[in-house]
């Protein structure tokens, strides 16, 4: 682990979640995951997020993937869970758990159960930071009625309510206008199909899905990308970019629990509503990450 790093800089995988043939949550899988990927080289893990299926889970449910999470976890492998839920009481529930179970951070979503206005986000991430750990905010426009402008960020960030901020709206231009209206605060990679644009724009950190399945190469292309290295992570980029960019799609829960069932970890099924991939996306999926194991990439 590097030395000093921030519990939420580094790649931080966005865990999906093992269910059993009667749907319940498969403790023991997951925690051989979690160990899997700390042997990796990779810097922790955010479960109970999107590819978690968090709004499927129980309050007891999320409790025990965190312990489980943490249980897990060597020293100095972070433990940052996502709290998100519709309802700052709710979310801040969330985050006090994840304070005593002995995690690092969480990362939050703003309220998404309604437009919310400015006034609601600030006093949501207000509610979510008293828990007492840093709290990483997820902008994710796309899937939520909430955008997290680039000002609005920094207001959470003067503030003190938030330490970073997980990027999923897709456009890099953001990058920057975070980075001029708030120098502080931590931007993370929160697309896996824009790694090496966010990377060269300044990112301290990555909640990735697609180090579940190649995790040494996506630990490459993230130092290379950092490290503005494009002899390195272009090559690495093209060659590993037919499968990150299904992280971005909707069946993204789906197609990384087929590549982790196709290199021998343990992805399986998702919960209702989602279903498996109909045949003609499963196809898809399968030959481009097949044809990524057949080229020796791990």
């Amino acid at each position: 682990m590097t030395r000093n790093r921030m519990p939420w800089h580094g790649v931080i995988v966005a865990t999906s979640l093992p269910f059993d043939h009667d749907l319940a949550v498969d403790h023991g899988a997951y925690g051989d995951n979690v160990a899997w990927l700390a042997e990796q080289g990779l810097h922790g893990v955010a479960p109970n997020g999107s590819l978690g299926e968090y709004q499927t889970l129980t309050y007891e449910e999320r409790d025990r993937v965190v312990e489980t999470a943490v249980a897990n976890a060597p020293e100095g492998f972070t433990v940052m869970p996502g709290v998100g839920a519709y309802g700052a009481v709710e979310a801040k529930r969330h985050a006090q758990f994840a304070k005593d179970a002995g995690c690092q951070a969480v990362m939050c979503l703003p309220p998404n159960a309604y437009r919310a206005d400015d006034r609601a986000v600030l006093e949501h991430y207000r509610m979510v930071a008293s828990a007492g750990l840093p709290v990483t905010a997820y902008n994710n426009p796309i899937d939520t009625k909430v955008d997290l402008r680039p000002e609005l960020l920094a207001k959470l960030h003067a503030e003190g309510f938030i330490v970073g901020v997980k990027e999923f709206s897709g456009d890099v231009r953001r990058c920057y206008a975070i980075s001029e209206l708030a120098p502080g605060l931590d931007l993370l990679i929160g697309t896996d199909d824009t790694l090496l644009e966010v990377g060269l724009a300044g990112a301290k950190g990555w909640v990735a899905g697609y180090p579940q399945i190649f995790p040494r190469a996506c630990l490459a292309l993230y130092n290379a990308s950092l490290a503005g290295d494009l002899d390195t992570a272009l090559p690495l980029y093209r060659q590993l970019h037919s499968v990150l960019r299904w992280d971005s799609k909707s069946e993204f829960v789906q197609a990384i629990k087929l590549g982790q069932d196709m290199i021998g970890r343990t992805g399986g099924s998702c919960r209702p509503p989602r279903q498996a991939l109909g045949p003609e996306t499963e196809a898809l999926v399968r030959a481009a990450t097949q044809a990524l194991i057949d080229a020796g990439v791990n």
